[in-house]
């Protein structure tokens, strides 16, 4: 069967995250249904990645094989039509049929969102500082997580993973277009379960003068995620942009 790639955004305000889970509505298995009553057929979707209850999309990426002679443009007119308000689909694309969502991907990139001052536009995607942190001495902190290791001390003690080396190619704090709005972005090869949210909540605490910048270096080599600061919340994490290789980098 032929292969079709897509790319999704999702507000996940209320949503228990990407992944089907039993009896708690989920953005996989919403789009899933969406597609079997627009194909009328089981159409499994893969993702490229998992996020949590409460966490946003702009860039998710997802896989998932059609009918002979289904036109892509059309299914995504289709699919937005059937689909929730909270979540749309940006585009569908024939894919090569050994494509693959998760698997295939080499970078990542992931936005943080925050406000010096109440919002009332976008407050479900961005959280409230109060009082405005040290940026600068955040960035400088942030710097210090540019690298390939071991990331263990920002990864949810639960997590199942074994191997937990990234390759971080970016981790900078940057001012939005609004004067007092800000993001944290950041990009690797791979993210482990939390970490970006645990590195968001410890350098907020590094901005807040709670820690010394280079209190990093020591959290990393701990490997321990009770060196860390607490997990920032869902709210502001988005999940911005997954690069295949030969697409251009975030």
């Amino acid at each position: 069967m032929p292969r079709f790639k897509a790319t999704v955004e999702y507000d996940g305000t209320g949503w228990h995250g990407w992944q089907t889970q039993a009896g708690v509505p989920t953005i996989q298995e919403s789009l899933e249904q969406a597609l079997a009553t627009a194909l009328r057929t089981p159409t499994p979707v893969v993702g490229s990645g998992r996020t949590d209850a409460g966490v946003h999309a702009i860039g998710q990426v997802v896989h998932f094989d059609v009918p002979p002679s289904t036109d892509p443009v059309r299914l995504a007119g289709q699919l937005n039509g059937i689909l929730p308000r909270s979540v749309a689909v940006r585009d569908v694309a024939p894919a090569d049929e050994s494509f693959h969502a998760r698997f295939d991907a080499v970078l990542r990139t992931y936005h943080y969102h925050v406000s010096e001052h109440p919002v009332a536009i976008g407050r479900s995607t961005r959280l409230h500082l109060r009082p405005a942190p040290d940026w600068e001495h955040m960035n400088r902190a942030a710097s210090r997580l540019v690298r390939t290791a071991d990331f263990s001390a920002f990864c949810r003690t639960q997590a199942e993973t074994t191997n937990r080396v990234c390759a971080v190619s970016q981790a900078a704090w940057e001012e939005e277009s609004q004067p007092g709005q800000w993001r944290f972005r950041v990009s690797a090869d791979r993210f482990l379960h939390g970490m970006v949210r645990a590195m968001v909540g410890t350098l907020l605490e590094i901005g807040s003068g709670r820690r010394p910048a280079d209190d990093l270096e020591r959290i990393l080599e701990s490997r321990d995620r009770r060196e860390a600061g607490p997990a920032a919340p869902a709210r502001g994490l988005v999940l911005a942009r997954v690069d295949y290789p030969g697409s251009k980098g975030a």
